[in-house]
């Protein structure tokens, strides 16, 4: 067994819970949670792929992370303020409710 398997198992766990709560919920702050666990397996798999490379000296997988990062960031603060925005207009988070962007 490779000494990767674990992280990566662990990684494909994550991955599956996030898909899940993304596409099973119906509530908008859930399905971000979905996005963000998805982003996170990612970046162990980022990781674990850099740390066990033939060349772990050269940081090109934490720079993924840290851009990933940084990108996930950006897309929970918009997403949020989408969410406060659609929830004063609607007065919900349900987005089965939520059918039109209409104003």
């Amino acid at each position: 067994m490779n000494d990767a398997a674990p992280y990566l198992l662990i990684s494909a766990l994550l991955f599956s819970i996030g898909l899940g709560g993304a596409l099973a919920r119906r509530n908008a702050i859930i399905v971000l949670l979905g996005i963000e666990f998805m982003l996170n397996a990612a970046n162990i798999n980022f990781i674990a792929f850099w740390r066990f490379s033939q060349h772990p000296a050269v940081i090109t997988g934490v720079m993924f992370v840290i851009f990933s990062i940084a990108i996930a960031a950006a897309e929970a603060a918009v997403g949020l303020a989408l969410i406060i925005a659609i929830h004063r207009h609607y007065k919900t988070a349900n987005l089965d409710q939520v059918n039109s962007m209409k104003g």
